[in-house]
């Protein structure tokens, strides 16, 4: 049992079952023994591995559309360019060598922001970004950055954000609750308390016993405040994860640890716990904020970006074997049984600038 785990059933032991929103937090962000505070979960020697992480033909080809948004824009300066939930700055790392090939004038004039909680994760992207010849800074929010156009990007961040569920049982919604059972083990239960029926998607009435219902306040949150800068300061967004277009039923809960799946309350602090995100939740904030909102898989993204013709020019002078692993890459990043569908795309610009 881990020590978090022995934590969290003395907490419950205690004070009664808990929301999974409140376990997810617990388990991913505890400043003690959370998973994303004590320990590198990135890349083959990791838990998962993201989009930057498998080629650098990711980075160029988000790096060239942040740069087009903002040469619609009218290349406004001074601009900051950010990322949020950086990872190990690999994305970041790539897209200053695309922005200094394409603009070197921009790389000098424009700032650089990084957006990240954990202190253990800016340190090693401070590590991966040493000797950048830019204006870098780090922030733990959006509030710190300079009152100027943002071009931010989100890749990976919205699945690891908290969220709530909620089961349809008897006659009626309840929240779902982590607790203890009879062996004194974690197990998830129906709450007590009735749900606020405008948390719940319209057809909830229509559910079977037993579905699940998810939604994300804090998500919904982070994009608000993302979509109030733009929408006030002038900036584009795009916003990348793994999740659906469509408003949905269903429990995408779920655990990865050593890139396998595996029960989301086994090991608390050990595992990656993440949902899938609800992108269509995501746009109408967006759109009430007077911005406009193109959704697409990241296959398609990808490729109508240039994927294709970027990896036929990395592999033009390559020897097969490289050529291979560039081809693999493709196939990974784009196609349709790998994270081309299952990833989501959202490019959020002011409106009437849709590119």
């Amino acid at each position: 049992m881990t020590r978090l785990k022995e934590r969290i059933k003395g907490l419950i032991g205690a004070a009664g079952p808990i929301p999974v929103s409140e376990y997810m937090a617990l388990c991913l962000f505890d400043p003690e023994e959370g998973y994303y505070t004590t320990r590198e979960p990135f890349g083959a020697a990791g838990d998962f591995i993201t989009a930057p992480e498998i080629s650098q033909m990711f980075g160029e080809l988000v790096a060239v559309w942040l740069y087009q948004a903002w040469q619609g824009a009218g290349r406004p300066l001074p601009a900051t360019f950010a990322e949020i939930g950086p990872g190990r700055g690999t994305l970041m790392k790539d897209m200053l060598r695309t922005w200094s090939r394409l603009d070197p004038a921009l790389v000098a004039e424009a700032s650089f922001a990084m957006i990240e909680t954990s202190p253990r994760l800016a340190e090693i992207q401070k590590q991966m970004l040493a000797g950048q010849n830019v204006a870098l800074a780090w922030h733990q929010s959006l509030d710190t950055l300079p009152p100027q156009p943002l071009f931010i990007v989100c890749n990976e961040l919205f699945d690891a954000v908290p969220i709530r569920q909620f089961v349809y049982v008897g006659a009626g919604w309840r929240e779902r609750v982590v607790g203890l059972d009879a062996a004194d083990e974690l197990r998830f239960f129906a709450g007590a308390g009735s749900v606020d029926p405008a948390l719940l998607p319209p057809d909830a009435a229509n559910a079977p016993q037993g579905a699940i219902v998810e939604v994300a306040p804090a998500r919904s949150a982070l994009m608000a405040q993302v979509a109030e800068r733009i929408a006030g300061r002038g900036g584009a967004g795009l916003f990348i994860d793994y999740g659906h277009l469509q408003r949905g039923i269903g429990d995408t809960f779920q655990a990865l640890r050593r890139h396998e799946r595996e029960d989301v309350l086994a090991n608390p602090g050990e595992a990656d716990l993440t949902a899938h995100v609800d992108f269509a939740a995501l746009a109408d904030i967006a759109r009430a904020h007077g911005l406009d909102v193109q959704l697409s898989t990241q296959g398609e993204f990808l490729l109508g970006m240039g994927l294709l013709e970027r990896a036929g020019t990395l592999g033009a002078d390559a020897d097969a074997e490289t050529r291979q692993v560039i081809s693999d890459a493709v196939e990974r990043l784009a196609g349709p049984d790998a994270m081309g569908d299952l990833f989501k795309v959202m490019k959020v610009l002011p409106a009437a600038k849709a590119a």
